[in-house]
């Protein structure tokens, strides 16, 4: 009489024994899966290659958005303006944010650190995590002690700041290039009494920043009365060095 259990010399294989194979299987990829990615949120940001960052800084209308956009679209390097940051989260619905961030800059005043530095970060991350992208340049960031402060609790070593470009340019440009920009941007910061009280918080806040900056041999300054193509082959071939 024929012996249909799963010991029988006469089968080439067990039924039963292959479900158990395969249920071990599932099991130590999955225990595998789960140990790799436990190991990879312990490594935490320490083990992951620092951003590459260049500050840019300069009064409100020195060209630092146009100079930024040109590098980034030739170079490769990612534009994030600490402005722009702050202007779309204040336009998000239900923000706890959007408040406080407009009624400092309706203000003429800067925006609590912490709130400007966490929205960097988490573009920088994004955009890592999205786009694989490494290099970035900061433009109207930091503009206090309290940005460079909180840069350091909020961002530390997960970026090495390589460079600060300085854009000079006298204040009578810069007040009618902001005053033409104000016809078509829409923005509330543009009108004339808003651009005298950002004027008195980026000569008060904002200069020592940059002295601190130069004494590191970290700032490259650029004349920023001159052609958008003048300044555009200074900043590039700085870039390239």
């Amino acid at each position: 009489m024929a012996h249909h259990s799963c010991s029988s010399q006469s089968k080439r294989f067990c039924p039963f024994s292959l479900f158990l194979f395969v249920g071990s299987a599932i099991t130590s990829v999955r225990y595998l899966q789960r140990a790799s990615s436990k190991k990879s949120a312990e490594l935490g940001a320490d083990d992951v290659e620092p951003f590459r960052v260049v500050f840019v800084l300069g009064g409100p209308g020195a060209g630092k958005g146009t100079q930024c956009q040109l590098l980034s679209d030739n170079l490769g390097w990612s534009h994030l303006s600490a402005g722009d940051l702050l202007r779309a989260e204040r336009t998000k619905v239900g923000s706890e944010l959007a408040d406080v961030i407009n009624a400092n800059i309706s203000a003429g005043k800067i925006v609590p650190s912490e709130i400007t530095v966490k929205l960097i970060k988490n573009a920088m991350e994004e955009l890592r995590r999205t786009k694989g992208r490494t290099k970035f340049l900061i433009d109207g960031f930091p503009r206090s002690e309290g940005n460079v402060t909180a840069w350091k609790e909020v961002v530390g070593s997960q970026a090495n700041v390589e460079r600060v470009f300085f854009f000079e340019c006298p204040e009578d440009i810069l007040t009618s290039r902001l005053l033409e920009r104000s016809k078509t941007s829409g923005r509330i910061d543009d009108s004339i009494d808003v651009i005298r009280k950002r004027f008195d918080t980026y000569r008060e806040e904002s200069m020592p920043i940059i002295e601190m900056y130069e004494k590191d041999g970290k700032v490259r300054k650029i004349i920023a009365d001159r052609s958008i193509e003048e300044v555009y082959q200074e900043v590039e071939s700085i870039l390239r060095e």
